[in-house]
């Protein structure tokens, strides 16, 4: 919500500068994104009048200009332009004048032409942009005059406006704020509606509708605005029209109400609000064609679609140049449904933005007056009959005194004030919490605090207190108790185990993704596990569909980004709650994704190697403990499989993407990744990290290499090896893999295998006859248990 500070004074006395009110709203709970300039008030830039214009006699494209500046003398100025004629008023630069982007202005010759300035366009000069050419200025403006006094110097701040305050979507609102945050007064005239007794009926067809109203007003002459009027639209990023639209769009900035204009000769019969019909085509202003469906509200008369309820009027009954007569509509419409319709037809409007978050229904009808009056006086229009309407289950009603002063209150609220002061630890007097609550428009009354509709999100006496919190400030209200002691619970102590494991795999050179909980359907090509999944029923787009049931599918993506922007060398994890069918419907999981050179290239490492299955295999051992084991999974789809089982239960899956999925995520290297759940590790208990001391004796290494079947597994020989109750075998390591596929060196269907072992004991030093019985041990242990064949 863009907010003029010029606009702004119109309803509260606010002499302070933008970054003043900025840092009042930020402290008061309303977010100022930024902070923009607007206005012109550059020295040495007047009003000029067009005296003449001639061909310049070299070049074909620019004319020569006799110019009035209010000196009395001619000035002769070069100009490109063409969409100006003899009489226009215009901006001229001054020789002297510095524009935007440190543009400096003096005498010069264009093909041997003398220009004594320049003509501005609106860019040039730092408005926003208009037609191509000069900026035309209005006809009464006066010759000579600072370009400053018809586009004053102005701030205009980006207000991020929460959803609960609809109350700020509007000039008013958000001088009313100011005024009860500061104390100011609030200046807004309030307006008085007409005489509604002979109101005639209009009907509604739809509960999504309770109430509507439109007001006839007929001998308008359509035209441009006035200055002041586009002036401040055009301010605010709003773009000028014709008189009638600049007003409705006028109003809804001023009071926050969105109204819509029809031509009254382009409406046949009446209008009334109804539900679509299922295929009705609508053509809207933005010049697209909309098909509809029963969930969307329309305004319609005896023969087509006239406007989208709440969202967008139509190209059939559009104001034009030749509309005489109008109908105005002022309504109110329920949230949900425009939010429906905006969202499902991706059509987004000032309208629907403003709808979608709930308007004051007290305010419908003072803002039709108010445009009437407006219409009235810049258009010339005079009032014609209104009709208002109600909804079958509308609970709007209006009596005449009501309505014509603009004020209704939904309910009261009641407050105590020494609840007031234990909750906020400072006595407020009864005094001061009036007139605050006074000043946000609240009543008293004997059963409490009346609410105005204007305010929807006050319903409790929390929220009462809440406000007079932001009017004393927070930074009032009494430091009692710096830290107190709480004991250690299991939330904190699963937050800590997670920390540490995050911690460790930044250590091991991953790093943390985060990604959304919702995928798209594609992203399920990624699911290795059961097929049903959490889907939404009416999911924002396709991007946002389903529920993740994995963490994979998020990583994905953000693997083959950093494979596109050209990252060689990838290593993501992420931990994170993933959403199952049934059974327990949240479960924490982490999940890996490995891709790339093992280590950066360079002139001393030779050649590179990618990282594989058991780079990852060894980085869950190094998480989980050296108990880590794989098997084969059912493979298929995108990626081989194995199940992951640590301390022997099974834990989550590993795999390899298969090489043409790989070529589909534009990735140069194969790519591995793990799912591991975490739930059951964290319901374990924590033992910590096992320290030994430090061996004090040598150790003796003894090689072994074996000949074996082909299929036989390094878990096999781990399991031997660890099983064979030799103490003085303190550790063994794999080093080397041998195959022969050609049968010359190996026959077919065996495999070498190398093992380094490494035996100390922890009291003595060993001797040589020791380290023998020993080996001999173990080589007889794997001779009769898997029938190897030593290689000696």
């Amino acid at each position: 919500m863009k907010i003029s500070l010029n606009w702004l004074r119109e309803y509260v006395a606010f002499d302070g500068d933008a970054e003043a009110l900025a840092e009042i709203l930020t402290m008061t709970g309303v977010e100022v994104e930024k902070i923009e300039r607007r206005g012109s008030d550059i020295e040495h830039v007047v009003v000029a009048q067009i005296l003449e214009s001639t061909k310049h006699p070299k070049a074909d494209r620019l004319s020569v200009c006799k110019v009035a500046d209010g000196t009395g003398e001619p000035r002769q100025i070069v100009c490109g332009a063409k969409n100006y004629k003899v009489g226009d008023m215009v901006p001229l630069a001054l020789p002297g004048a510095v524009l935007p982007g440190d543009f400096k202005i003096k005498v010069g010759r264009l093909r041997d032409v003398e220009s004594q300035g320049m003509l501005c366009s609106a860019e040039e000069l730092g408005l926003p942009k208009g037609e191509d050419g000069l900026l035309i200025l209005p006809p009464g403006s006066e010759v000579g005059a600072p370009l400053g006094s018809i586009f004053p110097s102005d701030a205009i701040l980006d207000l991020e406006i929460t959803p609960n305050r609809s109350d700020l979507l509007s000039h008013i609102g958000v001088a009313r704020e100011v005024a009860a945050l500061t104390g100011l007064e609030f200046t807004a005239k309030r307006v008085r509606n007409a005489e509604l007794n002979s109101a005639h009926p209009v009907e509604i067809a739809a509960d999504e509708c309770p109430f509507y109203s439109v007001r006839k007003i007929t001998g308008v002459a359509v035209g441009p605005s006035p200055a002041w009027l586009r002036q401040k639209l055009e301010t605010v990023g709003i773009r000028s029209i014709n008189n009638i639209v600049d007003i409705t769009n006028f109003v809804m900035l001023e009071m926050g109400q969105p109204l819509h204009a029809f031509d009254a000769y382009k409406v046949e019969g009446d209008l009334w609000v109804r539900p679509a019909s299922a295929g009705e085509k609508f053509l809207a202003l933005d010049g697209k064609t909309y098909e509809l469906n029963s969930t969307h509200l329309v305004i319609a008369d005896t023969a087509r679609v006239a406007a989208i309820a709440g969202v967008m009027g139509g190209e059939g009954a559009g104001v034009t140049e030749k509309t005489t007569s109008v109908w105005i509509e002022s309504a109110y419409f329920q949230p949900t449904s425009i939010r429906r319709t905006s969202r499902g037809l991706g059509l987004l409007s000032d309208s629907s933005y403003r709808f979608e978050r709930d308007v004051d229904p007290a305010g419908v009808l003072i803002a039709s007056q108010r445009a009437t009056e407006l219409i009235a006086e810049i258009a010339g229009g005079a009032p014609g009959e209104l009709r208002i309407g109600f909804g079958a289950k509308s609970q709007f009603g209006f009596d005449a005194e009501g309505a014509a002063e603009g004020i209704e209150y939904t309910g009261s609220v009641p407050l105590r004030r020494e609840r007031c002061a234990r909750l906020l630890g400072v006595e407020i007097s009864d005094d001061e919490i009036s007139a605050i609550l006074t000043g946000f428009g609240l009543r008293q009354s004997e059963t409490g605090w009346e609410i105005p509709s204007f305010r929807p999100d006050l319903v409790r006496e929390v929220d009462l207190i809440e406000e007079i919190a932001r009017v004393i400030g927070i930074e009032q209200v009494p430091e009692r108790r710096t830290a107190r002691f709480a004991p250690a619970s299991d939330a904190d102590r699963e937050y800590d185990r997670l920390m540490d494991l995050r911690r460790r795999l930044a250590g091991f050179g991953l790093h943390e993704a985060r990604t959304l909980s919702l995928i798209s359907e594609r992203g399920l090509k990624y699911h290795l596990g059961p097929s049903a999944v959490q889907r939404l029923r009416n999911p924002l787009s396709e991007d946002h569909a389903v529920l993740r049931p994995s963490l994979l599918p998020g990583l994905m993506d953000a693997l083959a980004r950093n494979g596109r922007a050209g990252e060689r060398a990838v290593r993501l994890f992420e931990i994170g709650r993933i959403f199952a069918s049934e059974g327990v419907e949240e479960s924490l999981s982490l999940a890996l994704v490995l891709s790339g050179p093992v280590a950066p290239p360079s002139w001393r490492s030779g050649a590179l190697r990618n990282v594989d299955l058991f780079d990852l295999k060894g980085l869950l051992a190094a998480l989980f403990g050296a108990n880590v084991h794989f098997a084969d999974a059912q493979s298929g789809g995108v990626a081989y499989m194995a199940s992951v089982a640590i301390e022997g239960g099974i834990a989550g899956r590993a795999g390899q993407l298969w090489p043409n999925e790989t070529k589909l995520l534009d990735l140069s290297a194969p790519a591995v990744f793990a799912e591991i759940g975490l739930s059951a590790w964290l319901r374990c208990s924590d033992a910590g990290g096992q320290y030994r001391e430090i061996p004090r004796f040598p150790p003796v290494t003894r090689d072994i290499a074996m000949i074996v079947a082909a299929g036989t597994m390094h878990s096999q020989i781990d399991t031997i090896l660890s099983g064979a109750n030799e103490p003085l075998l303190a550790t063994f390591d794999l080093f080397d893999v041998f195959t022969d596929p050609s049968g010359e060196k190996m026959p077919a269907g065996k495999k070498s295998l190398a093992y380094s072992l490494t035996y100390r004991s922890p009291e003595r030093t060993l001797t040589a006859d020791e380290v023998n019985a020993a080996h001999a041990r173990v080589k007889e242990r794997l001779t009769s248990a898997l029938q190897v064949q030593l290689r000696e």
